[in-house]
């Protein structure tokens, strides 16, 4: 398997920014556009999820990245909430829910799988590092 260079290669990324552009479009029309606190808030969760992604990508750390994981996975939480919202009072009908509830929760899970791949380098680079100190 090769190394990942650029954060735009991460699949998580990729999913989170087609989620993102697919929750402006929803959030640009009808009654939902004119919701400024809501459109606005769900806009911020879904671009929270992507950007949060990229940076933790180019911090030096492993362990940065995993935090910056968790915090994107728990704005991917924030957005699902918001999508609940949107479908109880009236701006989404339930295909569109679905749909987006959907890709929401795949890019959790794409997320957390990431989280978890990160926390085995990390663990492996802290273990690599203790027996060099050792020696």
């Amino acid at each position: 398997m090769s190394k990942v260079e650029r954060f735009e290669d991460l699949i998580a990324w990729q999913k989170a920014r087609i989620l993102t552009k697919d929750i402006y479009q929803v959030t640009q029309q009808g009654a939902f556009a004119r919701d400024f606190g809501l459109s606005g808030q769900i806009q911020r969760a879904a671009v929270s999820i992507m950007s949060n992604i990229a940076e933790g990508f180019e911090r030096s750390y492993l362990g940065e990245f995993h935090q910056f994981l968790s915090i994107s996975k728990s704005s991917c939480a924030e957005l699902r909430s918001q999508l609940y919202i949107a479908l109880d009072v009236g701006y989404l009908d339930q295909a569109k829910f679905n749909q987006l509830l959907n890709q929401a929760e795949e890019v959790g899970k794409i997320i957390g799988g990431l989280r978890i791949s990160v926390s085995k380098q990390k663990h492996q680079q802290n273990s690599a590092s203790t027996t060099k100190e050792k020696c």
